[in-house]
Order: structure tokens, then C-alpha cells, then sequence
């Protein structure tokens, strides 16, 4: 593909409010243009990119621009607004879900051995990282919960297969930050990762070993409280394929 063609899509890209398809920027030519094509333009640019303040990513529902990691404390002093924190108890139901799913809500009460408040529940439903996707054939058919492609979208990941492994109950930040993205191993950490993609400042690394503490954004119920411990058991081969 030639420069003329290979500028178009990188305006495109550049541009757009949402993540842009193979198909999305095959319709930008009026020529039938191959798929193939439009991938080697799309590598070419990641690599063009590389060294800049913006970066290329593939994720759930496309191809987009985003700022680096690296340039976060300094756009953070354009929004003077501090980012909204998630709980311990919100954190810890999303990553059960996550690596479980599809799961119900009483087997996340299970591993995390104390009862999920709807609170919880209803917080990452509304930030659209969550759903349900069917129901048990059980005893009054609970709903089955699983992520969004929101959730990909807000992690920067293509599919689930790119969450980190847990090969143990507490991953080291490394492991973590290289399962996410392929960032600068200097600050790919896993509490920029979640800074960066979804607004928080969680320490997801915290949560696993239940260690860390996390300021609440509201009260949650009783038996949400900071003192419910987590029991991860999680294991590489309990995650399912998006």
C-alpha cells in the first residue's frame, strides 16, 4: 500500500472517537482493498509509533490511538479532578470474574468467603465492565456474569487469552504488568496499568494477596467491610475464552 493510502488511515485512526475495525478502515478506500494490506499498514505504524508519546494498540473491539504510560503524570495536570476509587470488595468480585467466568454470584461469595452486596454488583454493571450472560440450569437459575469487551477495551487487552497468568496466589508485578501489555518494564507496573485504563488508582496486586487496603467510594454492605479476606484460588487453566 502506498503513502498516500497508509496517511489516510493513520488520520483515521488518529481521528476516531472509537476503536476502528479492519473492516471499518477497509471502507475508507473505494477500491476493494485486501485485509492483508490494511494489517501490514496497521504494523507498520505500531512500529513508526514506537518511539512517540502515542501508541498504537489492538484491542477487543479494534485499533486505536492511546497515550503512553509514560506521559500519564503529565497529561493527569490537564484534569485537576481526582479519579474515582473502586473498593477492595468491587476490585475483588471483578477479578473473580474475570478469571472464572462465566461465574454466579454465589460462587464469588465462595471463593471470597463473604456475601456480595448488590452495591458491588450494581457499581461494575454501570461501568459497563461486567454482565449477564445466561443463567445456571440450577436451583432458581442464577445469572451467570462474565466481562465486557468494555473491560478489554479499558485494560487495553484483545481477548481474554492476554490477562496475566496466575500461576500462584500472588503474582509478582512483573508477571502482572507483562500480561497486560508489552509496556517499559521500568513503569509497567500493575497500579499504572489500572491507573492508566480504567481511572483508579487500585492495586490489583494488593487485592490478590489481600494485603492492601483501598479507600471505599461509598460504604458497602456489612459484610463487604475491609476486614473480608480474599481466598484466591484461582488457577491459568479455569480461564475461559472470550
Amino acid at each position: 500500500m502506498d503513502d498516500h493510502n497508509k496517511r489516510v488511515i493513520e488520520t483515521a485512526l488518529l481521528c476516531a472517537q472509537e476503536p476502528l475495525t479492519v473492516i471499518d478502515l477497509s471502507r475508507l478506500f473505494v477500491d476493494d482493498t485486501a485485509v492483508a494490506d490494511i494489517e501490514e499498514v496497521l504494523k507498520e505504524l505500531q512500529a513508526q509509533w514506537h518511539d512517540k508519546g502515542m501508541e498504537l494498540v489492538h484491542i477487543a473491539t479494534g485499533w486505536r490511538f492511546q497515550s503512553r504510560l509514560s506521559m500519564r503524570e503529565y497529561l493527569d495536570r490537564l484534569t485537576p479532578e481526582k479519579p474515582p476509587r473502586y473498593s477492595r470488595a468491587v476490585m475483588e468480585t471483578l477479578a473473580i470474574i474475570a478469571y472464572r467466568q462465566p461465574v454466579t454470584r454465589g460462587e464469588i461469595e465462595e471463593v471470597r468467603g463473604v456475601a456480595v452486596s448488590s452495591n458491588v454488583m450494581k457499581q461494575l454493571e454501570d461501568r459497563g465492565w461486567v454482565e449477564v450472560i445466561g443463567h445456571k440450569e440450577t436451583l432458581g437459575r442464577p445469572g451467570l456474569y462474565a466481562t465486557t469487551k468494555q473491560f478489554l477495551d479499558d485494560l487495553s487487552l484483545a481477548n481474554l487469552q492476554n490477562l496475566p497468568l496466575l500461576e500462584d496466589a500472588a503474582p509478582s508485578v512483573e508477571q502482572v504488568g507483562q500480561g497486560v501489555i508489552e509496556f517499559d518494564p521500568e513503569s509497567a507496573t500493575v497500579e499504572t496499568v489500572i491507573t492508566v485504563t480504567e481511572e483508579t488508582t487500585v492495586d490489583v496486586d494488593g487485592i490478590l494477596d489481600g494485603q492492601n487496603e483501598i479507600p471505599t467510594e461509598e460504604s458497602e454492605h456489612a459484610t463487604d467491610t475491609e476486614s473480608a479476606q480474599f481466598h484466591p484460588d484461582i488457577k491459568p487453566d479455569e480461564q475461559q475464552n472470550n
